[in-house]
Order: structure tokens, then C-alpha cells, then sequence
């Protein structure tokens, strides 16, 4: 090889041009110029890096995959920069330190573009939920829509989606922003609005078909104060929600302003141009991922701690790929049902996976896959009234775990994961409080599974615990590993976590959660990790294991002691 020159950077003059490869040395950094660039310092003492091609003027020259590549890393710094907006504007605890939240990017026509590294059950849906309401809504510029109507891609009533058209300066819509955010309390029968033994969707909470919250660049605050305070079962946060709603609405208008300079610096057609390329360079990678394996057709199912079952198959010819959820039975009169929304944010995710490369989550993924559905639990209908509309709020959070873990189980990626998002509420007429917490990981073919992680659809934190027992009557008396609770195997599971909390005033608790029963299932021979064990001890010294779903009333002393699952192992 030929050797590369060294230059000095306090010898360079202004004016000096340099061609790589090369390397500029200093005192504590060192500059690698490669091969195909040139390098110039200016009048000011700065080293100015140009791609030659560029440097020529052939600006067209530029290889379309680095045009690609910076154009997906731009809409992903926008959706980056609206999820800490909303962060940082936002009160609640849910929000500001748990994370429960999410942001994207979509094109025109409604298809998830680029995402932010947020939740992944709420980024696989938005797009089907941009859809939805471009359906029934003619966006406007100035417009901002509010929904969590599951018949309008909403995953459960809590998440409270915005969603923003971008127009360009001849008034053509050409992308839209969404955020979607988790609020602890949103009405329903129960504080925390995810009651476990909800029957019907009304009993969930406030619910908002496609309603403009912004019109023609005016807020109708009021409007949506109508509709959280209407109802058998009202908000029990007025404050809190409208709040966290104006920090999503001021995080959607940011990305709206920085998508409209994007495109008025790219041109609207340049633009377009290169929303179809990331999508297509997003379903060429799936098909050469699936050519790279042979044909396939793989099956299991996941059985729920009720009884139900899940099917799932996968099939490939090597170019397209068939995920077949038929047979999940008619609508669960719980509230274990999920939507279509969902079952699109599972299988992006499990695609995601398998690409295993850094790509966005975008729907070009979905080009070379059929989704098969039945109505019944994964595609339930729903009506004009929310009380003759089933129940949701247990399928986002619960069967979106048991579909991913099924379906990278069959693909033979890995064991499954603690398979529950181990949800956890507490609260009273003035106050809720809402996590999930971490499991077990999976392991797979050389590696252990990770231990007391969240892992697949979501993707939050705890909530601090000097937060939490400074905002709420709890105290937090023990948060430790489950050791031992991953399943054996050559490459062990990882083990689940132990959260002990003690209520220090008389409180609604709500739990809701899967394989209480049976532990997360191993692959390849690995064992099956322990299931979550969850018990209640009462101050007067009476002692409780609560089931999968369960509602309690807990006074002062009490005590909640969980047991998350442990991760499938891998191999004998």
C-alpha cells in the first residue's frame, strides 16, 4: 500500500488545498482525509473537507446511497429533536422521566418515513393512523388532528396521537409529523385508565375520534376540555392532560417547521424523490435479507394465561414474505383485544430485527409482506359508541409482546422474551401513577439474554425512585434482580427483576400482565424461563397472589412485592 503523508496542522496556511488520503495532525486530535476528498483551510483557520465531485460542481454526482443515507439521518434528527421538545415541555412524570413517548415522520401518503429510537407499538401504527384520519379529515396547512380512537390506529386510549400536515409553499401536502404520547390518566372506570377488567371501551376512558385540535393555525382548547370532561367517566387530570398537550402540539410544530425548511431546500420534487428511495432502499434490504435465506415455512403460537391461543405463521419463497395471524378466535369480552394498527407495529418490528442493520422503521419494510387477518380479537369492529365498542387497553400492551416474542421465536432468532410489559397502576381521584417494567431478555445463538430490560414493543424507563416516593404516597423497600428466573440452556435467558413497593395511603392498584402462569418459552432445546409471581401482603397480615389482571383497593402498609418473568434459554 501506498504510504499516506502527514501534514501539520499549525504549518498549513490559509488558501492551502490538500488531496487525500491523507491525515492532518495536531496536538490532541488527528484528522483523516480519505481517498476521493480534498481539503482546504480557509481565511479564518478552518478546515473545510470537500467531496471532490462536489467540490467540481457536480452536485448530481454525489452516489445516490450517501444522498439516501443523509436524507434518512435528517428526518430522524427531526423527529429526534420533537420527542426532546415534548420532553421538556411536558409535567408529567409519564412523559418527562419515564419516556412514554414516541415521534415520526411520515410521507404524503401516510407511510412511516423515519422514527425517532422511541416506543416501538406506537411508531408501527402510525402510519395506518395517518391514513385512518386522511380518510375522514381533509388536512389544511395550520391543521393539527387529535385521536386515540382504536378504529383510527390508535393503540389504547392513554396514548393521545398528534398528527401535523406539511405543505410546501405552492400548498401541496408532502409529509406529515406525528407524536404519540402516553398519559397517566385519561378517565375510565379505574384511576389510570387501564382498568384490567375493562369490558367495553368506554369503561377506558375519554375517547377522541379524529378531532381538530388546531384549525387553520388556531388552537380549540376549548373543544377538547368539552370532550376530556364529558361522559360517565371523565378525567380525573384536566390540568395534566392539557398540558402534555400543548407540549405534543408545540413538538409537532417544530417538526413541521423544520420539515417545511428541509423541503424548501431540497425542492418539493427532490424531496418526494427521496421519501420513494428510502423506501425503496428499505424494501430492497428485505428482499435481499429474505433471498439470503432459503424458502421457509415456520409456525407456532402463543398461549395466553387465560387459555387463548395465538397462532402465527411465516412463510417465504425468497422474495416475499406471508405472516399469517388467522385463528386468534372471535373478540376477547375482556380487554385482551388488539387492532390491526398493532399487529402492523409487531411485524415492522420483528422485520426490523431480522434486517438487523440501521435502518429506519419505515413501511417500505411492509412492501414484500402480506399481513393475514380475521375479525375477531386481532381485528375487532368498532362503532360510533364507545360503550358498544370492545375493550382494548390489555392488546396494545400485552398481546403486541406475545406476537413479537412468537414470531422472532419461529424465525428462530431468539427464545422469548418475558413476553408482558408487567403494567402497573396506582392512583385516586387527584393522583396516578402508571409503569411497565422490565423482564427477562431471550437468548439466541451466542449470546445470553439481557436481565430486567424492556424489551421488544416497548421501550421506557422507571420511573426514578426519588421521583416517585417524592410524588406519590409509595415507597419503594426493595428493586433487585430475580436471580435465577432466566431459562437454562448453552446461552442463558436473562433473569426478571423484584419490585417491592409499600402504600402509604389508601389507593386503586391495577396490575395487568401474561405469563403469570406458564414462564416465557426457550428455543432450540434452551429451557423455559419462570413465570412472574405477583403477591399482595396486607397490613393486617393477610397474603394474596394476584392473577394475570386484577384490581385491588390497598390502604397504608400494604405491601406489593412483583416478580417479573425470566428470558427463554437458547440450546441444550
Amino acid at each position: 500500500s501506498m504510504p499516506v503523508p502527514v501534514f501539520e496542522r499549525r504549518r498549513l496556511a490559509a488558501g492551502t488545498g490538500i488531496e487525500g488520503p491523507a491525515l492532518v495532525a495536531e496536538a490532541h486530535s488527528m484528522t483523516v482525509l480519505p481517498d476521493g476528498w480534498s481539503l482546504s483551510v480557509s481565511e479564518a483557520g478552518h478546515l473545510v473537507g470537500r467531496w471532490r465531485a462536489a467540490a467540481a460542481g457536480a452536485a448530481g454526482a454525489r452516489p445516490r446511497a450517501v444522498e439516501i443515507e443523509l436524507f434518512s439521518r435528517r428526518l430522524g434528527r427531526i423527529a429526534e429533536e420533537m420527542g426532546e421538545a415534548l420532553r421538556r415541555s411536558a409535567v408529567s412524570t409519564n412523559i418527562r422521566q419515564r419516556l412514554d413517548y414516541s415521534c415520526a415522520l411520515l410521507d404524503s401518503g401516510g407511510r412511516l418515513l423515519v422514527n425517532a429510537p422511541h416506543v416501538p407499538v406506537h411508531l408501527g401504527s402510525l402510519g395506518l393512523c395517518a391514513r385512518a384520519v386522511m380518510e375522514v379529515l381533509a388536512l389544511q396547512p395550520g391543521d393539527t388532528v387529535l385521536t386515540n380512537h382504536p378504529a383510527f390506529g390508535g393503540s389504547h386510549l392513554p396514548d393521545l396521537t398528534l398528527l401535523s400536515p406539511v405543505f410546501d409553499r405552492s400548498g401541496a401536502l408532502r409529509a406529515l409529523v406525528a407524536s404519540r404520547a402516553h398519559h397517566a390518566e385519561i378517565g375510565g372506570r379505574r384511576p389510570g385508565s387501564m382498568p384490567p377488567d375493562s369490558r367495553h371501551l368506554a369503561e377506558e376512558g375519554v375517547v377522541f375520534p379524529p378531532l381538530l385540535l388546531m384549525r387553520h393555525g388556531r388552537a380549540r382548547w376549548q373543544a377538547v376540555r368539552e370532550r376530556l370532561t364529558a361522559g360517565p367517566w371523565p378525567t380525573r387530570a384536566l390540568e395534566d392532560n392539557l398540558a402534555d398537550l400543548r407540549a405534543a402540539l408545540a413538538a409537532n410544530l417544530a417538526g413541521v417547521r423544520a420539515t417545511e425548511r428541509l423541503i424548501a431546500e431540497r425542492g418539493a420534487q427532490a424531496f418526494d424523490d427521496l421519501c420513494r428511495q428510502l423506501r425503496r432502499r428499505v424494501e430492497q434490504r428485505v428482499r435481499a435479507r429474505l433471498a439470503e435465506r432459503a424458502p421457509f415455512a415456520v409456525h407456532t403460537e402463543e398461549i395466553l394465561d387465560d387459555g387463548s391461543r395465538l397462532p402465527i405463521a411465516i412463510e417465504s419463497d425468497g422474495d416475499r414474505l406471508r405472516v399469517d395471524f388467522r385463528g386468534a378466535g372471535a373478540v376477547d369480552p375482556g380487554n385482551l383485544n388488539a387492532t390491526p394498527a398493532i399487529v402492523n407495529s409487531v411485524v415492522l418490528y420483528v422485520l426490523r430485527v431480522l434486517l438487523d442493520e440501521d435502518l429506519p422503521l419505515n413501511e417500505g419494510l411492509l412492501a414484500p409482506v402480506e399481513i393475514l387477518l380475521e375479525p375477531g380479537r386481532l381485528d375487532p369492529s368498532f362503532t360510533e359508541d364507545p360503550a358498544a365498542c370492545p375493550a382494548v387497553v390489555g392488546g396494545n400492551v400485552e398481546i403486541s409482546q406475545r406476537l413479537a416474542c412468537g414470531a422472532l421465536r419461529a424465525l428462530g432468532l431468539v427464545a422469548s422474551s418475558q413476553g408482558t410489559m408487567n403494567n402497573l397502576l396506582v392512583g385516586d381521584e387527584h393522583r396516578s401513577f402508571y409503569e411497565t417494567l422490565g423482564g427477562g431478555a431471550g437468548a439466541g445463538p451466542g449470546f445470553e439474554g439481557a436481565p430486567a430490560v424492556h424489551t421488544h414493543m416497548t421501550n421506557t424507563r422507571l420511573t426514578d425512585l426519588e421521583i416517585l416516593e417524592q410524588r406519590f404516597p409509595l415507597r419503594v423497600e426493595q428493586m433487585a434482580l430475580r436471580r435465577g428466573s432466566g431459562g437454562d440452556g448453552r446461552w442463558r435467558g436473562g433473569d426478571g427483576m423484584v419490585r417491592a413497593l409499600r402504600f402509604l395511603a389508601h389507593l386503586e392498584l391495577s396490575v395487568l400482565g401474561e405469563h403469570r402462569r406458564t414462564g416465557p418459552p426457550g428455543l432450540d432445546g434452551g429451557g423455559d424461563g419462570r413465570p412472574a409471581r405477583l403477591r399482595l401482603l396486607r397490613v393486617d397480615g393477610r397474603r394474596e397472589t394476584l392473577p394475570s389482571a386484577a384490581a385491588r383497593t390497598v390502604h397504608p402498609g400494604d405491601l406489593l412485592i412483583i416478580e417479573t418473568p425470566g428470558g427463554g434459554g437458547y440450546g441444550h
